[in-house]
């Protein structure tokens, strides 16, 4: 994954660790973090200021189509080709709930 910088149109970071390619990215209400949706299944959520991993969520079976995160940050709910949604602690990476559809 990359940031650009929208004046310059420069990389202004690359996110390097995602396996797969990404099909969705989501901004914490903060700005601090970036949550990331795979193609490997997994969910990531990256450092916004280095580009470092800060966690991977697992529990997906199949590639993870979109990732978003609570208003108040404390949660990021993602969903997959597999069929279900998931909630997770957006701190501890802890799956909260699963919905199969």
């Amino acid at each position: 994954m990359q940031v650009w910088d929208a004046l310059t149109g420069r990389t202004k970071l690359t996110y390097r660790g995602q396996t797969a390619g990404v099909w969705a990215v989501s901004w914490s209400p903060d700005g601090k973090h970036i949550a990331s949706a795979s193609q490997d299944q997994t969910v990531q959520v990256w450092d916004a200021m280095t580009g470092k991993r800060f966690l991977t969520y697992r529990g997906h079976a199949a590639e993870v189509w979109d990732v978003s995160w609570s208003t108040d940050g404390k949660h990021i709910v993602s969903a997959g080709n597999g069929g279900t949604v998931q909630l997770w602690n957006a701190t501890t990476g802890k799956q909260l709930w699963l919905l199969h559809l």
